[in-house]
């Protein structure tokens, strides 16, 4: 097989250099469960960790020791030994081995830079380093990859003594040869070009053993994914990236975008093979953003939630005559769907196709009305983008049979504090409900909470399910700055009943108005959805108790909302 046949083989470093990134945390467990699941879906290589660095990387070598892998070789991560040591004598070279991995990276200094000013040592003290270390790995039976650090900075300072660090990597037995672009900054043509110059140089040495090229891009140009893709054309066959990108600074090449981009735009053979489980993709990136506790990029290309989003009228009524029309590939290629987002921007396409999906028949509703409508309403404030449960509301109080659960006829909300006393607040309201009208008051640790607190207790003795509904996030969005205290604010409010989460919206200049019409929103759709049955007359009760009596709802409860 030529090189050029070569597959192209993928190498995670998620655990390893993901972690890096700021606010990238995964505990010992979390480590093992990304571990799993990359293995699962078919990655042939996983770099755990750097052993030599930290106790928890040394923990879970241990804990992969008992895990059947099934796909997967896993990579200890190190760098080569200290100058003033040996290598059979080197702590880091030793717990590296002490993995028991059956793959073994190690990354050595290319850039004079760095030799002579971090590390200390001299040109040549640096080549013998690169040497033992990876000899040292090599004699005790492992796969050697060598990561050659500031690669590409280095060989524009100094080209031949670069050239010098793989050559010493090469002789001692290491079979990978890595092309870091550690500092992010190379250009891709760049980047191409000094490929394509090693690539000749090195692979000219008379009677040298074949080695396999790699590439480890960061991002901090924004170009780590497009210079992994050019490395790959200009002959690299091993690719090292992380899981949505994340690394140190401004993050490495994305895993998922090199991954999706290889398998179904170019012709290369895969290692995984097919390019793992592809329709899994999705799933992937976004169960280790949870793991990370990070909130999943909705913009990602290929997997984000808005990757496949239509928001715009003529790509909506594209999109619906023709899917692929305003789509570079299938959605569910990587375990993503397709959406129109219903704004000011989309016609009645988009409102009509959205409805749909959201399982609402439009029968007796005039979308292009409902579509002015929405214009109207969002030119006022709201936003159903991003408030979908919103949405839904609006299309059915549009439809002949709808009645209203509930309306709220007044409310009045107080706020007091007093010599530096804890805020007081309290809020009344009157509601009417199948011809009752209930006035009830209740107290709040801020205006909202108050108010919330008010209509629940009016609405419970009517809907004891919404006892089940918590407000989970509460955002507030200035629309105008210019008008300062008097700008017009929009108010969204995440809620969730164990089954379901919701979003809906209100928009006004003054906040309260804007949060009563997104709470009632909220309790609304929550009626609705849950199917809950007005209670009859004889069953109802009514209690006395105050905000301050039952838990606030967190997270928003903390910011006196």
């Amino acid at each position: 097989m030529s090189p050029s046949d070569a597959p192209v083989i993928l190498y995670d470093t998620t655990l390893r250099d993901g972690t890096q990134g700021e606010n990238v945390t995964l505990s010992l467990a979390d480590k093992l469960r990304v571990a799993r699941m990359l293995d699962e879906f078919g990655m042939p290589y996983i770099e755990g960790g750097w052993p030599g660095s930290n106790p928890k990387d040394i923990e879970f070598f241990a804990a992969a020791r008992t895990v059947r892998w099934e796909t997967a070789k896993l990579a200890a991560f190190g760098s080569t030994r200290h100058r003033s040591n040996t290598a059979n004598d080197d702590p880091n070279l030793r717990e590296l081995v002490a993995a028991e991995t059956p793959v073994v990276t190690i990354f050595g200094k290319s850039w004079l830079l760095h030799v002579t000013e971090v590390l200390g040592a001299t040109p040549q003290e640096n080549l013998d380093m690169v040497a033992d270390s990876i000899g040292f790995i090599v004699d005790r039976g492992r796969e050697a990859v060598y990561d050659a650090e500031h690669f590409f900075d280095g060989y524009k300072d100094d080209a031949a003594y670069a050239l010098s660090t793989l050559r010493a990597a090469r002789q001692a037995g290491a079979r990978t040869l890595v092309l870091c672009d550690t500092n992010g900054g190379t250009l891709t043509d760049e980047l191409s070009r000094i490929v394509g110059d090693v690539r000749a140089s090195i692979e000219g040495d008379k009677d040298a053993p074949a080695v396999t090229w790699g590439i480890h891009t960061h991002n901090d140009a924004e170009l780590a994914v497009a210079n992994s893709m050019a490395a790959v054309a200009a002959g690299i066959r091993h690719v090292q990236a992380t899981i949505n990108g994340y690394g140190e600074r401004a993050g490495n090449a994305n895993m998922v975008s090199i991954l999706a981009n290889l398998a179904l735009k170019t012709p290369h053979t895969l290692v995984p093979a097919g390019g793992g489980r592809l329709e899994g993709l999705t799933e992937l990136s976004r169960s280790v953003a949870e793991i990370a506790n990070l909130t999943p990029n909705d913009y990602q290309p290929y997997v984000g939630r808005s990757a496949f989003a239509h928001k715009g009228g003529v790509h909506g009524a594209a999109v619906a005559k023709v899917e692929r029309s305003y789509q570079h590939v299938e959605p569910t290629a990587v375990g993503n769907i397709g959406r129109l987002v219903v704004s000011e921007l989309g016609g009645r396409a988009n409102t009509s196709i959205r409805a749909r999906q959201l399982g609402h028949d439009l029968e007796g509703i005039d979308p292009r009305e409902l579509s002015r409508l929405i214009k109207q309403l969002e030119a006022d404030g709201l936003a159903f983008e991003g408030a979908e449960a919103s949405f839904e509301l609006l299309i059915r109080r549009h439809a002949a049979d709808y009645a209203a659960p509930f309306r709220i006829v007044d409310y009045t909300c107080l706020v007091e504090q007093r010599d530096g006393r804890e805020l007081l607040a309290e809020a009344t309201v009157k509601v009417a409900v199948d011809g009752e009208v209930l006035h009830t008051a209740a107290d709040g640790n801020g205006p909202v909470n108050a108010l919330d607190a008010a209509l629940r207790k009016a609405l419970r003795a009517f809907y004891p399910a919404i006892d089940d509904v918590h407000l989970v996030d509460y955002k507030v969005r200035i629309l105008d700055g210019d008008a300062a205290t008097a700008a017009r604010t929009r108010v969204i409010i995440d809620s969730q009943d164990g089954a379901r989460t919701w979003s809906t919206m209100g928009s006004d200049t003054n906040i309260i108005a804007a949060s009563a019409s997104a709470l009632s929103d909220s309790l609304e759709y929550a009626i609705w959805k849950s199917g809950a049955q007005l209670r009859r007359r004889d069953e109802r009760h009514f209690t006395t108790e105050t905000a301050s009596e039952r838990p606030a709802d967190d997270p928003a409860a903390a910011t006196r909302r």
